[in-house]
């Protein structure tokens, strides 16, 4: 099937670990995407214990996950999960090698959002300029991300390699 998880703990249950973590590295097609994002929604739906946060880091890992894996150069890509009930933090990162027009984008859209004056703003402001637009990738997966999910992005690019991760509290 081309998925490969490596959990390193058990879901999390009273008395045990505060740390869980999940890695999953895959030549990604919709149908793996769908269901690695079912699999994601539940592992939230059990450590995360409201359930709009759990559903808002289902689309984000998604989003992350989906954009990863169409601008993949190689046609893989890695998705990690890290959840720590002690700071009640979470980790999502993908990683993947794309091309540089793409990497270029990404560079340009994280330097967009670094002097935005808010995430609901720089959204509301893609969304303009994606209706606009007469074809084309529409551009919203980052944005959006940032904002529904409220989590901070960060971008790391190390020759072809691409690193993103949503970060936040829940």
């Amino acid at each position: 099937m081309g998925l490969r998880t490596k959990p390193r703990a058990n879901l999390l249950t009273a008395g045990q670990q505060a740390m869980q973590s999940l890695d999953i590295t895959f030549r990604p097609s919709a149908e793996l995407i769908s269901l690695v994002r079912c699999f994601a929604g539940d592992f939230y739906a059990r450590i995360v214990p409201h359930r709009d946060v759990a559903h808002r880091l289902e689309i984000a890992t998604h989003e992350l996950l989906d954009n990863a894996a169409k601008y993949s150069a190689d046609g893989e890509t890695s998705l990690a999960i890290q959840f720590d009930a002690r700071a009640s933090a979470i980790l999502v990162r993908t990683e993947n090698r794309a091309h540089d027009p793409q990497i270029t984008r990404l560079r340009r859209v994280f330097e967009e959002m670094s002097i935005a004056p808010s995430a609901d703003a720089y959204y509301t402001d893609s969304m303009r300029r994606t209706a606009k637009r007469k074809s084309g990738s529409g551009g919203l997966g980052l944005p959006r991300i940032w904002a529904e999910s409220e989590m901070d992005l960060k971008l790391s690019v190390n020759g072809p390699r691409v690193t993103i991760v949503a970060q936040g509290r829940i």
